[in-house]
Protein backbone atom coordinates (compact mmCIF):
# COMPACT_ATOMS: atom_id res chain seq x y z
CA UNK A 1 0.00 0.00 0.00
CA UNK A 2 1.47 3.40 -1.03
CA UNK A 3 2.00 6.33 1.23
CA UNK A 4 -0.46 8.28 -0.02
CA UNK A 5 -3.30 5.20 0.27
CA UNK A 6 -2.31 5.40 4.09
CA UNK A 7 -2.89 8.83 4.32
CA UNK A 8 -6.25 8.62 2.59
CA UNK A 9 -7.22 6.17 4.68
CA UNK A 10 -6.18 7.51 7.79
CA UNK A 11 -7.84 11.08 6.76
CA UNK A 12 -11.33 8.91 5.60
CA UNK A 13 -11.34 7.47 9.17
CA UNK A 14 -10.56 10.58 10.82
CA UNK A 15 -13.10 12.50 8.92
CA UNK A 16 -15.67 9.43 10.13
CA UNK A 17 -14.92 9.93 13.77
CA UNK A 18 -16.06 13.69 13.52
CA UNK A 19 -18.84 13.29 11.10
CA UNK A 20 -20.74 10.64 13.32
CA UNK A 21 -21.69 10.63 16.51
CA UNK A 22 -23.80 7.69 18.61
CA UNK A 23 -25.95 10.61 19.33
CA UNK A 24 -28.15 12.66 16.53
CA UNK A 25 -27.96 16.13 17.14
CA UNK A 26 -31.96 16.67 17.64
CA UNK A 27 -31.95 14.25 20.81
CA UNK A 28 -28.73 16.47 21.45
CA UNK A 29 -31.28 19.70 20.92
CA UNK A 30 -33.67 17.96 23.29
CA UNK A 31 -31.34 18.67 26.46
CA UNK A 32 -32.84 21.31 28.58
CA UNK A 33 -29.21 22.50 29.42
CA UNK A 34 -27.89 25.50 27.34
CA UNK A 35 -25.12 26.01 25.08
CA UNK A 36 -21.84 27.63 26.85
CA UNK A 37 -21.59 29.43 23.53
CA UNK A 38 -22.12 30.26 20.47
CA UNK A 39 -22.58 27.71 17.54
CA UNK A 40 -19.71 27.45 14.94
CA UNK A 41 -20.21 29.28 11.57
CA UNK A 42 -21.28 27.51 8.70
CA UNK A 43 -21.00 28.68 5.14
CA UNK A 44 -19.85 28.47 2.12
CA UNK A 45 -16.40 29.25 0.57
CA UNK A 46 -16.97 32.21 -2.03
CA UNK A 47 -14.06 30.33 -4.29
CA UNK A 48 -16.36 27.39 -4.23
CA UNK A 49 -20.07 27.76 -3.74
CA UNK A 50 -20.40 27.68 -7.78
CA UNK A 51 -19.37 25.22 -10.55
CA UNK A 52 -19.66 25.97 -14.28
CA UNK A 53 -18.73 23.68 -16.52
CA UNK A 54 -17.35 25.22 -19.38
CA UNK A 55 -16.68 23.45 -23.07
CA UNK A 56 -13.66 24.76 -24.22
CA UNK A 57 -13.10 27.26 -21.51
CA UNK A 58 -14.81 29.70 -23.84
CA UNK A 59 -17.02 32.02 -21.36
CA UNK A 60 -20.19 32.41 -23.70
CA UNK A 61 -23.76 30.76 -22.82
CA UNK A 62 -23.31 28.33 -25.65
CA UNK A 63 -20.64 26.75 -24.02
CA UNK A 64 -22.05 26.01 -20.51
CA UNK A 65 -22.37 22.60 -19.30
CA UNK A 66 -23.53 21.44 -15.92
CA UNK A 67 -23.75 24.62 -13.82
CA UNK A 68 -24.59 24.19 -9.30
CA UNK A 69 -24.51 27.06 -6.74
CA UNK A 70 -24.40 26.59 -2.94
CA UNK A 71 -27.55 29.35 -1.92
CA UNK A 72 -27.57 28.89 1.79
CA UNK A 73 -26.29 26.87 4.50
CA UNK A 74 -28.26 26.41 7.94
CA UNK A 75 -26.84 24.62 11.18
CA UNK A 76 -28.03 23.89 14.52
CA UNK A 77 -25.63 22.46 17.38
CA UNK A 78 -25.48 21.74 20.57
CA UNK A 79 -23.00 21.36 23.37
CA UNK A 80 -22.85 21.02 27.22
CA UNK A 81 -20.41 19.87 30.26
CA UNK A 82 -17.36 18.23 28.43
CA UNK A 83 -19.24 16.89 25.59
CA UNK A 84 -18.06 17.43 21.75
CA UNK A 85 -19.63 19.80 19.78
CA UNK A 86 -23.08 17.98 18.04
CA UNK A 87 -23.94 20.01 14.72
CA UNK A 88 -25.72 18.98 11.10
CA UNK A 89 -26.29 21.14 8.19
CA UNK A 90 -28.66 21.71 5.80
CA UNK A 91 -27.55 22.87 2.06
CA UNK A 92 -29.89 24.47 -0.49
CA UNK A 93 -28.33 23.99 -3.77
CA UNK A 94 -29.46 25.29 -7.36
CA UNK A 95 -28.69 22.83 -10.29
CA UNK A 96 -28.50 24.10 -13.87
CA UNK A 97 -27.95 22.69 -17.34
CA UNK A 98 -26.99 24.73 -19.90
CA UNK A 99 -26.85 24.57 -24.09
CA UNK A 100 -23.66 22.45 -23.65
CA UNK A 101 -24.33 19.76 -21.27
CA UNK A 102 -24.73 16.17 -22.46
CA UNK A 103 -27.54 14.10 -20.91
CA UNK A 104 -30.06 14.71 -18.27
CA UNK A 105 -28.10 12.96 -15.04
CA UNK A 106 -25.06 14.49 -13.30
CA UNK A 107 -23.02 13.89 -10.26
CA UNK A 108 -21.72 17.13 -8.47
CA UNK A 109 -19.31 16.63 -5.60
CA UNK A 110 -19.51 18.86 -2.67
CA UNK A 111 -17.33 19.22 0.28
CA UNK A 112 -18.11 19.42 4.30
CA UNK A 113 -14.90 20.67 6.02
CA UNK A 114 -14.88 21.47 9.76
CA UNK A 115 -12.13 23.98 10.68
CA UNK A 116 -10.39 25.61 13.41
CA UNK A 117 -11.59 29.50 12.96
CA UNK A 118 -9.16 31.21 10.36
CA UNK A 119 -7.28 28.61 10.51
CA UNK A 120 -5.86 24.84 9.31
CA UNK A 121 -8.91 22.47 8.32
CA UNK A 122 -8.89 20.04 11.14
CA UNK A 123 -11.38 17.27 8.69
CA UNK A 124 -13.15 17.09 5.41
CA UNK A 125 -15.51 14.76 3.33
CA UNK A 126 -16.67 14.82 0.05
CA UNK A 127 -20.35 13.66 -0.91
CA UNK A 128 -21.92 13.28 -3.86
CA UNK A 129 -24.84 14.48 -4.95
CA UNK A 130 -26.75 12.98 -8.68
CA UNK A 131 -29.15 15.51 -10.11
CA UNK A 132 -31.69 14.38 -12.94
CA UNK A 133 -33.11 17.31 -14.52
CA UNK A 134 -36.88 16.29 -15.91
CA UNK A 135 -37.93 16.31 -19.58
CA UNK A 136 -38.06 20.63 -20.38
CA UNK A 137 -36.38 21.90 -17.35
CA UNK A 138 -33.20 23.38 -16.65
CA UNK A 139 -33.05 24.05 -13.20
CA UNK A 140 -33.26 22.24 -10.23
CA UNK A 141 -33.65 22.62 -6.58
CA UNK A 142 -32.58 20.79 -3.63
CA UNK A 143 -31.51 20.62 -0.25
CA UNK A 144 -29.15 17.86 1.51
CA UNK A 145 -28.58 17.70 4.94
CA UNK A 146 -25.44 16.07 6.82
CA UNK A 147 -26.12 15.05 10.45
CA UNK A 148 -23.75 14.49 13.34
CA UNK A 149 -20.99 16.51 12.50
CA UNK A 150 -19.15 15.97 15.66
CA UNK A 151 -16.36 18.33 16.80
CA UNK A 152 -14.43 17.59 19.95
CA UNK A 153 -13.37 20.41 22.07
CA UNK A 154 -10.29 20.70 24.45
CA UNK A 155 -12.08 21.29 27.09
CA UNK A 156 -15.61 22.41 28.28
CA UNK A 157 -14.81 26.21 28.10
CA UNK A 158 -14.18 25.59 24.62
CA UNK A 159 -16.77 27.29 22.70
CA UNK A 160 -18.24 27.00 19.18
CA UNK A 161 -16.90 29.75 18.35
CA UNK A 162 -13.86 28.53 17.99
CA UNK A 163 -14.62 26.36 14.99
CA UNK A 164 -16.14 26.97 11.35
CA UNK A 165 -17.80 24.54 9.16
CA UNK A 166 -17.41 25.41 5.70
CA UNK A 167 -18.89 23.75 2.82
CA UNK A 168 -18.07 24.00 -1.47
CA UNK A 169 -18.05 22.13 -4.72
CA UNK A 170 -14.88 19.93 -5.70
CA UNK A 171 -13.24 21.97 -8.32
CA UNK A 172 -10.91 21.78 -11.08
CA UNK A 173 -8.12 24.21 -11.32
CA UNK A 174 -9.82 26.16 -14.25
CA UNK A 175 -13.40 25.90 -12.45
CA UNK A 176 -11.64 27.76 -9.39
CA UNK A 177 -9.72 30.16 -11.62
CA UNK A 178 -12.91 31.16 -12.88
CA UNK A 179 -15.03 31.90 -9.59
CA UNK A 180 -11.88 34.08 -8.81
CA UNK A 181 -11.86 35.99 -11.69
CA UNK A 182 -15.67 37.13 -10.74
CA UNK A 183 -16.13 36.29 -14.13
CA UNK A 184 -19.79 35.03 -14.98
CA UNK A 185 -21.66 33.79 -18.74
CA UNK A 186 -23.58 36.31 -20.57
CA UNK A 187 -26.31 35.85 -22.62
CA UNK A 188 -25.94 37.47 -26.06
CA UNK A 189 -29.12 40.08 -25.79
CA UNK A 190 -30.26 43.38 -27.78
CA UNK A 191 -29.05 44.47 -30.79
CA UNK A 192 -25.23 44.18 -32.15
Amino acid sequence: MSLKSVRTLAAIAAMAGLLTSCQSVQEALSNPEPNIGPCPSALSLYDAHRIVELRNNEVVYENVGFTGEILAVRSLCSYYGERPILANLEIDFGFGRGPAAQGDVKTYEFFVAVTRRDMAVMAKEVFPVSIRFPAGRDRVYRTETIDAISIPRADEGTSGVNFEILVGFELTEEQLAFNRSGQRFRVAAGQD
